[in-house]
């Protein structure tokens, strides 16, 4: 699973390829109004043959699935042949109503792939951005989501998200007989491969927020272990042997520790291993069943999940275990809570009313809002600019499905992995 290099030359930027000065964009995308209209943007066929076409298709796609962005059909397109060392013909663009415009051009030479691209604001008829990148012909996917993400922050002014990887649980067989492997995945459902081989089940795998590791717990019939598995050298480890079961593992958000649980004779505890010392602490000591820690961004808080108070509810305390304090207190049933990357929010599993909900608070408990609802929705996972959420979903009767869902609750959808998956984990963008 190495990462093959790509390189990222930012040859021209915020219209000097043109000679221009700089400008200020007239587009505005709000991306924190919950009745945005999507921005119609045109992003026809990059030049030079069909992988141009198909970068172009791969950024259409991205910012078509974030919501805020309409790709205009190239069916209505005026011109033709865009020629990225002149000017549009913007009167044409704006008689189809394009307010941005993407285009670019793709040359192959000594084995190295090259794209070239320009952002334009239609309707000020001024270049917003121009970049360059080289890689190799393989790697043409990624470049495409480098630009897509470039895009996404010149109009929105948020960090883009579709540089990025998902490692889940790929589920197959009948209720009875499921085989659950570790699979990982680009953000929009391509290059899908499996990391394990199914002879044992694994379970709630979890990236790094800082490097290309995942963490996760396999169930064997002699018991559990939690693993951690390097994407770039291939290397897998195990974080030890415990008695009682271990479940449930973290990463800590500088990436040097992980919080995991115990249970031992019905009761379950939250505890944390340094990486380097391989010195582990536990956190909690109490009758109830406390799991699912998350640490905050800047390290000093977990919330985690308890039923000491008679149902799961979401407690926070100190890293090192201090001042527990309980959250929630909505009624229904909390599970699988996770800190976003801006540390603004806590995103979360409830149960109500006979249904399963995927929600998010504030750090403080405040403000709590359920973006879905569904026979069983759970375990969300953050995009690593804090703007959206992937979780599984599974109708009754039914195999689990990935899906997708922002933080103002509005652009739901599938997420395009055609097979059944379960329990997320959303990496961080890629280098």
């Amino acid at each position: 699973m190495r990462l093959k290099p790509l390189i990222l030359a930012l040859s021209v930027a915020f219209g000097a390829a043109m000679g221009a000065a700089p400008v200020r964009a007239e587009i505005e995308v709000n991306v924190n109004r919950a009745d945005v209209q999507p921005l119609p943007v045109a992003v026809p066929g990059f030049t030079g043959g069909q992988v141009g076409a198909d970068i172009a298709g791969v950024i259409s796609g991205n910012l078509q699935r974030s919501g805020l962005f309409r790709p205009l059909d190239p069916a209505a397109f005026i011109e033709r042949d865009l020629n990225i060392a002149v000017q549009p013909r913007f009167a044409e663009w704006k008689q189809i109503n394009a307010q941005a415009l993407v285009n670019g051009q793709v040359t192959v030479e000594g084995g190295r792939l090259r794209v070239d691209f320009r952002l334009w604001d239609v309707f000020s008829e001024q270049q917003l951005l121009g970049l360059q990148f080289t890689s190799s012909p393989e790697n043409w996917r990624r470049v495409a989501h480098k630009i897509s993400d470039a895009v996404y922050e010149r109009l929105t002014g948020e960090k883009g998200y579709f540089d990025t990887r998902v490692v889940f649980v790929a589920e197959s067989g009948g209720r009875t007989s499921r085989t659950k492997r570790l699979a990982i995945m680009d953000q929009d459902g391509a290059n899908p491969s499996y990391l394990t081989d199914g002879s044992y089940i694994v379970m709630t795998p979890r990236f790094s927020s800082n490097s290309q590791e995942i963490t996760y717990m396999a169930l064997r019939p002699e018991g559990s272990s939690i693993y951690l598995f390097n994407l770039e050298t291939g290397r897998r480890e195990s974080l030890g042997d415990f008695r009682g079961m271990v479940f449930a593992p973290r990463f800590s958000a500088d990436g040097g520790k992980v919080a995991f649980s115990v249970e031992r004779g019905g009761n379950s505890d939250i505890f944390v291993m340094d990486l380097r010392s391989r010195q582990s602490a536990r956190l909690t000591a109490d009758p109830g069943i406390d799991t699912s820690a998350s640490f905050s961004p800047d390290g000093s808080r977990i919330v985690f999940n308890s039923d000491r108070s008679g149902s799961p509810q979401l407690y926070i305390m100190g890293s090192d275990g201090s001042n527990p304090r309980r959250l929630t207190f909505g009624g229904g049933r909390y599970m699988t809570p996770v800190w976003s990357p801006t540390g603004e929010f806590i995103a979360f599993t409830k149960q109500s009313g006979g249904q399963f909900h995927i929600g998010v608070m504030r750090a403080d408990g405040t403000d709590e809002r359920l973006l879905t609802s569904g026979y069983l929705d759970e375990g969300p996972t953050w995009a690593p600019n804090g703007r959206v959420l992937m979780f599984s979903r599974e109708a009754r009767g039914a195999a689990p499905r990935l899906w997708s869902v922002d933080v103002t609750g509005r652009i739901l959808q599938p997420v395009p992995y055609p097979t059944s998956g379960s329990d997320p984990a959303w990496s961080p963008l890629l280098n």
